[in-house]
């Protein structure tokens, strides 16, 4: 009947499992991220209960509800397994999902069986009759869920791993959890100059807690290496390196730190040993493209006329590879940049232009993505289209989106000495003078953006953009 149809969803509403935690599946490749939970489960990375829970959500948004039954079937068997004298306490999640399929699928009795099960649980488990119960556990499993789903969900993961950490600040998983999630926050918002890592103490403790997870060994090496502390870094490489050789989570990232010191003959054996493992990685077929095109860029500098098969060899291999990734998983925006650069590499310039529109039509991209595509875009129009207008363009909308990155910074670099090589050159442009002002404005060089404004308006004396900007500066000085 209706109204036991909206009692039952208002109760559901408040059960603590994937339905609630609102994980959008359109910020997510489902296929990409149903192959990378079966990795996980195949090579038991952390609790299969959380891996199993996951899919039964990934395999409902992909509209097979019988697929995540089944899924949660196995999170039951694992459950009575581990955890016999905790049944209960760790199949909340569990029981929430059943709730939600069964609610989906139209069975609303059994449904109803599982949220009274979650229901009654809640209420042994808990002194107080409370319905939501916050269980660190059950935190942790949000966490974990939430980093699946990517940058969007960084922060809040972040906050779950603090929040179960505080009942239990020694456990090991909860202390990765808070490491990875720091890990990747750090990596997305890139801070210029920056000596000290926020994510270095967690990764710490999360290696000293978890002395077999060489995942987090490798990201903990990975961080050394950002700031320079390379032989550190090294040290942690070698001995995850003697602990899990075969292990392809951890070889993905020692292949990246060897690639990114230049031995990129070593990485590639190491990537070669992780594919033959784990074919169907779309992680590992763009760092295989990132190898050979570090390849082919070390030839161009070393050699002043490398030999052209050579140089087509190292293209060919780079452009598979980047293919094979975005094949994997249609929405890798990095490959889908590295394939657009390598198309212009190879001067297939149409297939380049394609691709770069592609890659910017992907609809889960970060500020960070947007600059790159700017910056790599704006170098393709202007070294391989010829056009400095449209580079000066595209840097400049890099520019304006204003969040520190390692691309937004190439863009002012290349902007500036853009436009200054045009204004010597005397082009009397008065866009180029207005961006030049704006330029020097972001970097705080007040009087030298005034001088610059003043000359756009001499050429464009009505532009409302200038007269503004150039009002704004002088009363700020």
């Amino acid at each position: 009947s209706a109204i036991s149809k909206n009692s039952l969803k208002s109760s559901l509403l408040q059960l603590e499992c994937h339905f609630t935690w609102a994980l959008l599946k359109e910020d997510v490749d489902l296929d990409d991220l149903e192959e990378t939970i079966g990795y996980q489960v195949e090579f038991f990375i952390k609790s299969n209960i959380t891996n199993y829970n996951l899919l039964s959500y990934v395999y409902h948004l992909m509209n097979s509800n019988e697929e995540a039954l089944r899924n949660l079937q196995k999170a039951e068997e694992v459950v009575k397994k581990n955890h016999p004298d905790e049944i209960a306490r760790r199949s909340l999640v569990t029981w929430g999902n059943y709730a939600w399929i069964y609610y989906h699928m139209e069975r609303y009795e059994e449904a109803q069986t599982y949220v009274s099960k979650v229901e009654n649980s809640c209420k042994k488990l808990s002194s107080t009759a409370q319905w939501k119960i916050k269980l660190p556990e059950i935190y942790a499993e949000q966490g974990w869920s939430l980093l699946k789903f990517g940058a969007k969900y960084y922060e809040r993961a972040k906050n779950c791993f603090e929040n179960a950490l505080k009942n239990e600040p020694n456990n090991p998983e909860f202390n990765a959890g808070y490491a990875i999630a720091m890990y990747r926050l750090e990596d997305l918002f890139y801070r210029l100059g920056e000596e000290e890592s926020l994510s270095i103490e967690p990764l710490k403790r999360a290696v000293e807690l978890n002395p077999n997870d060489t995942f987090i060994m490798a990201l903990l090496a990975l961080k050394l290496q950002d700031l320079n502390r390379v032989g550190e870094g090294e040290r942690y490489i070698a001995e995850a390196m003697q602990k899990t050789p075969d292990f392809p989570h951890f070889l993905r990232y020692a292949a990246k730190f060897y690639r990114r010191k230049g031995e990129v003959d070593k990485a590639l054996e190491i990537l070669k040993k992780a594919l033959a493992v784990t074919p169907k990685s779309a992680f590992l077929h763009h760092q295989l493209g990132l190898c050979y095109r570090g390849k082919l860029f070390q030839l161009k500098r070393t050699t002043r006329y490398p030999p052209q098969e050579q140089v087509e060899e190292l293209i060919r291999l780079s452009i598979f590879h980047f293919k094979t990734g975005i094949d994997l998983k249609t929405k890798f925006f990095s490959a889908s940049i590295g394939l657009a650069n390598m198309y212009a590499e190879a001067k297939r310039y149409e297939e380049a232009e394609e691709m770069f529109q592609k890659a910017f039509q992907i609809n889960i991209l970060s500020d960070k993505d947007k600059q790159e595509f700017y910056y790599n875009y704006g170098n393709f129009q202007r070294f391989h289209m010829k056009s400095e207008s449209e580079a000066i363009r595209y840097y400049t909308e890099g520019l304006k989106i204003e969040n520190d990155s390692y691309s937004r910074n190439q863009c002012r670099n290349y902007l500036k000495k853009l436009l200054e090589y045009r204004i010597q050159r005397g082009v009397r442009d008065a866009k180029d003078f207005g961006t030049l002002g704006f330029v020097h404005n972001l970097n705080g060089e007040k009087h030298e953006a005034i001088e610059c404004y003043e000359k756009a308006i001499a050429l464009d004396p009505d532009n409302e953009e200038y007269l503004s900007a150039l009002y704004d500066l002088r009363l700020s000085i």
